[in-house]
């Protein structure tokens, strides 16, 4: 490596993280910088959270000891608090949560105060929206918000044949059951629910499985879709609701903690859709559209297109990272 490289230390076997720290690597390279990437790589599953994040900590650990030996990079960014948490050097941290939010009790019972001590070294934390880092009194350092950019991902249906669409993984994360019983309210004649992501559970009339599907075919099937329904009890940062967003779909959803930075997008765009009536939502939504509501929502989501994220990585965190960014 030379001094003008990023090293970018990630743990793998996420979906989430590895389309995100894919973003990240990409946008690097269209900013002109020639990133290094270590990952853990799968690794195994164990009984509890905390026992999980120290796992994948000492693993990302040693990946970035491992690769600091063959040279030294300009900066290092660590992709999760938890890629973080066992570092072998300071480097700026991309933050989707915090172990403080979402490690209540025994579940964070040694991250939480390592997590402290990270931030404060940090020379830099980059958040992927707003509320990521929560209410953290104690940080002081600086931070920046860089989101994992969203984009539409085709052309919308001709005709959105489908009432509503969710993303069931991980069905009590999200609320599965609570969107379940508000579509058996809110149905009317053969409207459908479609639900993404599982499969092998009982529905009730109305609701059909789209089990697990690759990402092409599942966002085929949300470009058919008129209405996104969602209802995390907490939503990190939600992608799935923002892809809805931005293929076109009206986002109906109950309030979360967490980032969930789509929550703060369906309030403008529409605040009849968001609340604990989740069955009267979806019959606005569907009876009452708002004209304007997809136009809106592709302007609101420039601030998550791969553009604004070379403009952030260029103008508010190479600059910090790297010395002498500014002056290329």
């Amino acid at each position: 490596m030379d001094a003008g490289d990023i090293l970018v230390v990630s743990v793998g076997g996420t979906s989430g993280w590895e389309s995100a720290v894919g973003e990240l690597v990409a946008a690097l390279q269209r900013v002109g910088v020639r990133p290094a990437t270590v990952s853990t790589g799968p690794l195994p599953e164990v009984r509890t959270l905390a026992l999980t994040d120290y796992v994948q900590a000492r693993a990302a650990g040693r990946a970035a000891t491992a690769a600091l030996a063959r040279g030294t990079p300009g900066a290092i960014i660590y992709c999760s608090i938890t890629a973080a948490l066992l570092w072998p050097a300071p480097g700026a941290i991309w933050v989707d949560a915090l172990a403080a939010e979402n490690r209540p009790g025994r579940h964070g019972i040694w991250q939480r105060r390592r997590e402290r001590e990270r931030l404060a070294q940090a020379p830099l934390v980059l958040s992927w929206s707003a509320r990521a880092l929560g209410d953290r009194p104690g940080f002081r350092g600086e931070a920046v918000v860089l989101p994992v950019p969203v984009s539409a991902s085709g052309v919308p249906a001709a005709q959105r044949d489908i009432a509503a669409i969710t993303y069931g993984a991980n069905p009590d994360k999200k609320g599965l059951s609570r969107v379940l019983e508000a579509w058996a309210q809110a149905r009317r004649g053969d409207e459908r629910l479609v639900v993404a992501g599982v499969e092998g559970i009982a529905v009730p009339p109305g609701v059909e499985l789209a089990g697990r599907l690759a990402a092409a075919e599942y966002r085929a099937l949300v470009r058919r879709a008129r209405v996104f329904v969602a209802a995390p009890a907490r939503e990190e940062y939600g992608i799935a609701p923002l892809e809805a967003l931005a293929d076109g779909c009206q986002l109906v959803t109950a309030p979360a903690a967490g980032g969930y930075p789509a929550l703060d997008l369906a309030r403008q765009l529409d605040p009849r859709l968001v609340g604990g009536d989740l069955a009267g939502a979806l019959r606005i939504a569907l009876d009452d559209p708002r004209a304007d509501y997809a136009p809106r929502a592709a302007g609101l989501l420039q601030t998550f297109s791969r553009e604004a994220m070379d403009r952030i990585l260029a103008r508010d965190v190479l600059t910090r990272l790297l010395p002498g960014w500014g002056e290329r």
